[in-house]
């Protein structure tokens, strides 16, 4: 698969030593009982008026455009709600290494956006769709590599068993909501490439045992998550 959030190509990039131009502290972070299940199941079903940040990257693939989906899923712990990532293997010929959430491109016999992504987060780390349950999508965003995804919201059961796809996926972790809806935890970089100013965020996080860095268009469809939140 072809990793559909990654927003710029691995030529001598290195999105760790790129230095930090801010940190968005500055903006309030999303209320605890709003992170709660009920409440994204409430806010999913109405319709409220809100306004998506980050829609597109500056594109640097001349391909067609290609749709594309990953599942956001959102494990019902105990302590919280916490939000399933993948770190990419790093054989693959392509954004090797990097946090992802599970999903890729549309086959021809998906149904919809949503099948795509449940589909791809059964291939990728063999999460069952008994254990997910959909809330609803968030805007289509526009990678530079013109990949069109959707991002699929879900709850998903503490009960779940996850296996990574040795091909794919080397890693499988979890990072609490609520570090990732507070702006405290969202870095600007910027970086002039190929002869144009790119910038993205991140949200490192250290789960004890490594940096989970998470940015470009994965810290992207976070923070449009985090507008539609609180919003």
């Amino acid at each position: 698969m072809t990793d559909p959030t990654s927003p710029l190509p691995p030529l001598n990039f290195d999105p760790r030593q790129v230095s930090v131009i801010g940190v968005d502290d500055q903006l309030p972070k999303v209320p605890a009982q709003a992170m709660q299940a009920q409440a994204l199941v409430q806010r999913f079903a109405s319709a409220h008026v809100w306004t998506p940040e980050l829609l597109a990257e500056p594109r640097f693939s001349q391909r067609a455009p290609v749709h594309a989906s990953v599942l956001v899923p959102l494990v019902m712990r105990d302590s919280g709600l916490t939000v399933l990532l993948t770190e990419r293997t790093t054989h693959l010929s392509s954004h090797s290494g990097q946090v992802a959430f599970p999903g890729g491109k549309a086959d021809p016999e998906d149904t919809d956006a949503i099948d795509t992504a449940l589909r791809e987060a059964e291939e990728e780390i063999g999460l069952e769709r008994r254990f997910v349950r959909v809330l609803g999508t968030l805007p289509i965003y526009t990678t530079g590599s013109a990949f069109l995804v959707t991002p699929v919201v879900a709850l998903v059961d503490a009960a779940l068993t996850v296996t990574a796809n040795p091909h794919e996926v080397a890693d499988i972790f979890e990072v609490p909501l609520s570090f990732l809806m507070n702006p405290a935890n969202h870095r600007r970089h910027a970086v002039d490439w190929a002869g144009s100013r790119r910038e993205w965020l991140s949200m490192p996080y250290d789960d004890g045992t490594a940096e989970r860095f998470i940015w470009g268009a994965t810290a992207g469809m976070l923070r449009n998550f985090y507008r539609f939140l609180l919003d």
